[in-house]
């Protein structure tokens, strides 16, 4: 039986000092009940908390963590590049490295700007999308989330198409004037909406698997009549895989569905862990990027050696040949088995994946949007998440979030995750 004593000491104490106890919303387990587990340490496939208690980790930092926790070389390559310094606010050769391996990887940026996080990646991405065409309005899609710039925390009413609304208090309702939201696989809105407004839309912005309400794919033809579109009325099309990128595929899901955008939004794995976003694309819309053109963007810490040096060990370590074939063979049995645990326990669900990242809808109904992924039956995901827990294995504390694979979960781990499953559904479902 698990206690969770130091955990709730801590959490009181954090709620004194930080807004909610957590310093970010999606640590907090409101969705789900109880109060969140704080980690002392982790290693592999598994974390650790303050109450000594092990878990199988499906969350990984929200999916940086490819390699699993604390892989040796990363650790390694860091203590390194500790003892040099930690950041200088100048140019190092580790930039121009890590640079490299990226563009490589993404073949249809020809420029890439490494930046702090993935909300600074798709803002800088957006402004240089408006400075390239000379057009204000952005599209976005329901349920792709691109991070907290307050032109991109907006809501979709009813109808098809809607003007921005601000999601957050705080957001003028003149930053979210300029942002259209679109239902996500919904051509005909689509359609309508670029064929209307296409004279001052600057670009599309949408996550090509929506990994932050879960796991939603794109239907067949949606990206392809998308890339169409926005090349027909010059429209910048943008593919944040802050999430997707090296998930997916090594060459995120623009390689896996064919698909090449004019910029791409980088973030996660190519940090190792580290705090780190990255955003390209073409050459001729990449220059008009400060100190080549007129469209500012700026960053003490923007690759800092630190950052630059675990996502160049990462990035290596994912490049050898046979390291896809394992993280596809390891999603394909969990998905496989948490399949087979639902059918068992005779609860409805619905199990999505991406290559490495995958989420379990609690609804009988096929989620591919925003609207059928909100049928899920979240009291019920509550149960499941608790048993979860209880029985050491860490998935997202919410309903709406991707879990992920690494390197470091073994088929022991998959067995023993299934098995608490199947358990915790039986649970869920009472």
């Amino acid at each position: 039986m698990k206690t969770y004593r130091k955990s709730q000491k801590l959490f009181k104490q954090a709620e004194a000092v930080i807004p909610g106890g957590v310093n970010s919303p999606v640590r907090a387990f409101k969705a789900v009940g109880g109060n969140p587990i704080f980690v002392e340490r982790a290693k592999g496939s598994r974390i650790f908390d303050v109450d000594g208690n092990s878990y199988i980790d499906y969350v990984l930092s929200w999916g940086p963590l490819i390699l699993g926790h604390a892989h040796p070389k990363v650790v390694k390559a860091l203590k390194s590049a500790t003892e040099k310094g930690t950041s200088f606010g100048a140019p190092t050769a580790l930039e121009v490295e890590l640079a490299t391996l990226v563009l490589k990887a993404y073949p249809s940026m020809d420029k890439v700007r490494m930046v702090n996080s993935g909300t600074e990646a798709t803002m800088s991405a957006i402004r240089v999308a408006r400075g390239f065409t000379k057009r204000d309005s952005i599209i976005k899609f329901e349920g792709c989330y691109h991070g907290h710039a307050d032109g991109l925390l907006v809501k979709a009413g009813s109808g098809a198409t809607t003007f921005g609304v601000p999601d957050s208090p705080g957001v003028p309702k003149s930053y979210a004037k300029n942002t259209i939201t679109l239902p996500f696989n919904d051509l005909n809105a689509l359609k309508a909406t670029i064929n209307k407004e296409w004279k001052s839309i600057a670009c599309v912005i949408l996550e090509p698997v929506v990994g932050n309400i879960g796991c939603v794919l794109p239907k067949l033809g949606f990206l392809e009549t998308l890339r169409k579109l926005t090349i027909k009325y010059g429209i910048v099309l943008i593919f944040d895989e802050v999430m997707t990128g090296f998930r997916v595929s090594y060459g995120g899901a623009q390689e896996y569905y064919r698909i090449k955008p004019d910029m791409t939004c980088l973030g996660k794995v190519i940090g190792g862990g580290l705090p780190v976003g990255a955003y390209g694309g073409k050459k001729e819309i990449m220059s008009m990027v400060s100190p080549e053109g007129p469209v500012y963007q700026a960053g003490t810490l923007s690759g800092n050696p630190l950052a630059m040096t675990a996502g160049i060990e990462t990035l290596k370590i994912l490049s050898v040949r046979g390291t896809y074939k394992k993280l596809e063979r390891l999603s394909a049995m969990l998905g496989k088995g948490l399949i087979d645990a639902s059918k068992r326990a005779g609860v409805a669900t619905k199990f999505y994946r991406a290559g490495t990242m995958f989420c379990t809808y609690f609804t009988d109904k096929e989620v591919f949007d925003y609207a059928t992924a909100k049928t899920s039956d979240t009291s019920k995901f509550s149960r499941f998440f608790s048993g979860m827990l209880r029985r050491g294995v860490n998935i997202a504390p919410s309903q709406f979030e991707a879990g992920f694979m690494s390197l470091a979960h073994t088929e022991k781990d998959i067995e023993d995750t299934v098995k608490a499953a199947y358990e915790s559904l039986k649970e869920a479902e009472k």
